[in-house]
């Protein structure tokens, strides 16, 4: 018969009720409970003393951004100063004073379009003036497309606004989709809040929103990613120019449509959060490779290097491989102003210029390193208070124990003090 293996049954003793006060037993309980406490304090000092150094670490780099701040703020304060009075409103006066009423006509065109969104942020300027960039949907908003840039002459801009249409003419820029969302607000059925965004706008001020209207984020756009034409004041891409089976560049050819678009010199130094401007974003996103003739009979002569589209100066337009608008050309409603693309800058003040850009969006860079960096600290401080309230709440329940004086070798009791 099986006989059990009484090796592996649990100690008579172990099953005596009579040794549950024997006070070798008590001993052996509170000796293991002590050694529990050493081991938890152990493991909350060090946890204190982790978030502590976490919170210095995020505090030192906080203060290396700013310091750095600083540094770039002085740096573009002397490059200003080196470019001198003169560039720095003279010139900067021709550019742009030299084109101002024609934009002002670009303007003009929009309010005749009431009910458009677009409208309705031009005529809140005129009317609110530097009270409306601070507005939740208008702080994001750098214009219409139709006012970003300009072209050098007449034709130019018809066959450009045709080829984009009236909606892109007036469709609203915005830098991020940030600005995007405040534009227009829901339900929680997905309906349109007409008493929020551009839509309460319009009720205030009796031109209700009608139908649809077009918002493009810039740094939602897929950007051009290759070269820029060197020493360009207007900052071109680089691309190749069409060549047709024989290898030459078909007669008539202008240039391409992203490229012929002229940006002031504060467009010129607008950036997007990964650096990149108005040209290869939005520009680029609208015209691609877009090429530009100068007649439709060279246009059509060119067609075996078409891929992207093309227009003509006299109204033809290629949308793309196949595709070919005909008939009578259409006077668009909104159109690009007109404004010289020459400049007398020299390139010594280019090159200052791109430099303050380039410092200036490193500094929004710099300024968004610190506002994550202050919320790691918000966080890392939070845990470390309530540790801290953990460790005291510790130390108060181990006052009555012989626990309370064996501190450690090596540690720091003045961290619960921080």
């Amino acid at each position: 018969m099986f006989q059990p293996n009484h090796q592996f049954l649990i100690s008579p003793r172990a099953l005596n009720p009579v040794e549950r006060n024997d006070p070798f037993v008590i001993a052996e309980s509170e000796t293991q409970k002590e050694e529990f406490r050493k081991v938890e304090f152990v493991e909350l000092q060090d946890d204190l003393q982790n978030l502590g150094l976490r919170i210095k670490h995020h505090e030192e780099n906080i203060k290396f951004l700013k310091n750095y701040t600083k540094s770039l703020d002085k740096s573009i304060l002397d490059i200003h100063g080196t470019l001198g009075k003169y560039h720095s409103s003279e010139v900067k006066n021709e550019n742009e004073n030299s084109n101002h009423f024609q934009t002002e006509d670009t303007i003009e065109q929009i309010l005749r379009h009431e009910k458009s969104a677009a409208a309705l942020l031009y005529l809140l300027k005129t009317r609110h003036g530097s009270q409306a960039p601070n507005l939740p949907f208008t702080k994001d908003v750098l214009g219409t497309v139709a006012t970003l840039g300009r072209v050098d002459n007449d034709n130019l801009s018809r066959i450009l606004s045709e080829y984009l249409g009236l909606e892109t003419m007036l469709a609203i820029v915005c830098k991020t989709y940030e600005g995007v969302k405040a534009m227009e607000l829901y339900d929680r059925e997905g309906r349109i809040n007409n008493s929020t965004g551009l839509h309460g706008l319009g009720s205030s001020m009796g031109r209700p929103m009608d139908g649809r209207f077009l918002v493009i984020c810039l740094e939602d756009l897929r950007p051009y990613s290759g070269e820029f034409v060197a020493d360009d004041p207007q900052r071109k891409i680089s691309l190749l120019k069409p060549r047709l089976p024989n290898g030459e560049c078909p007669t008539g050819f202008l240039g391409f449509a992203v490229n012929m678009i002229i940006l002031d010199s504060a467009n010129l130094s607008l950036l997007t959060g990964s650096g990149h401007g108005l040209r290869e974003t939005l520009f680029y996103g609208l015209f691609s490779r877009l090429q530009v003739y100068r007649t439709r009979a060279e246009m059509l002569l060119a067609i075996p290097c078409i891929s992207d589209g093309a227009v003509s100066l006299d109204g033809g337009i290629i949308r793309s491989n196949g595709i070919f608008y005909l008939g009578s050309r259409k006077d668009i409603e909104v159109r690009f102003p007109i404004g010289s693309g020459t400049t007398n800058l020299p390139l010594d003040y280019i090159q200052a210029e791109e430099k303050i850009k380039q410092m200036k969006w490193e500094k929004e860079r710099l300024l968004e390193d610190m506002q994550r960096e202050q919320a790691l600290v918000n966080h890392v401080k939070s845990k470390y208070d309530s540790k801290k309230q953990e460790f005291v709440k510790f130390i108060a329940q181990s006052s009555h124990s012989p626990f309370q004086n064996q501190v450690p070798v090596g540690r720091d009791r003045s961290i619960i003090h921080r």
